[in-house]
């Protein structure tokens, strides 16, 4: 029995033969392409995080200028009384959450529980909806007050750019993720995944192996905010 990634007669090796079995939707050293795609997708997005968090740290602690006080600045008034980040705390439950029913929609996925998946991706869906509405009151909110990326009422102008650049670009990264997770769950319920129809988002057959790939991608968007969290709500 031949290994796995093994070629047959005339089939092209190295590079090239991992490239044809993968386009041609084979299982390469028993990994999906599709999930194989998602990984190298997800390692490049890693190296644009990592530039803009350590790009941030640089600025915040190469800056002569005072710094806004995170605690004071993302607070919320409530009862009269101002909470420190209780709304950042909020938007991190949901997303957090959020990771918890996405992986229970990937086991009753392989379950090829439809009526489970699909209620379950329908739920981290709107988990993350509720995530990007608040985060757009976020910004509202600052922006009411005299934020913008050029400048703000509490001291550096750096704060403003840094502020909408990354939470931007995560919030970006959700909503995308949030459309996917809608259209799969479409997917989910019109039985396209069981009948390994081909279509959008499922390559040339459906499978339930879709639904983990994107959970993967939902997994990392959740870890990355952890770490906007910890360097650019807490520090």
């Amino acid at each position: 029995m031949a290994n796995p990634g093994s070629h047959g007669p005339g089939s092209p090796e190295g590079v090239r033969g991992l490239v044809s079995d993968w386009s041609s939707d084979r299982r390469v050293f028993n990994v999906p392409w599709g999930k194989a795609m998602m990984w190298i997708f997800l390692l490049s997005d890693i190296f644009i995080f990592a530039c803009f968090l350590v790009g941030y740290m640089t600025m915040r602690m190469s800056t002569t200028d005072t710094w806004p006080d995170a605690s004071e600045v993302f607070a919320l008034h409530v009862g009269g009384q101002q909470v420190p980040l209780l709304l950042i705390a909020i938007m991190t439950f949901i997303l957090i959450s959020s990771s918890g029913t996405m992986a229970l929609a990937v086991k009753y996925g392989y379950e090829k529980n439809r009526r489970m998946t699909a209620v379950l991706l329908i739920l981290t869906a709107l988990l993350g909806a509720s995530f990007v509405g608040l985060q757009a009151f976020e910004w509202t909110k600052l922006i009411e007050e005299g934020v913008r990326p050029w400048g703000n009422p509490w001291g550096t102008a750096q704060f403003g750019a840094a502020f909408f650049l990354i939470t931007g670009f995560h919030g970006t990264h959700v909503s995308f993720g949030v459309l996917f997770l809608v259209i799969m769950a479409v997917k989910v319920v019109r039985g396209a995944l069981d009948d390994q129809r081909p279509g959008f988002l499922t390559g040339r057959k459906g499978r339930y192996e879709m639904v983990e790939t994107l959970g993967l991608y939902w997994h990392f968007v959740d870890l990355v905010w952890v770490f906007i969290f910890a360097f650019f709500y807490l520090w």
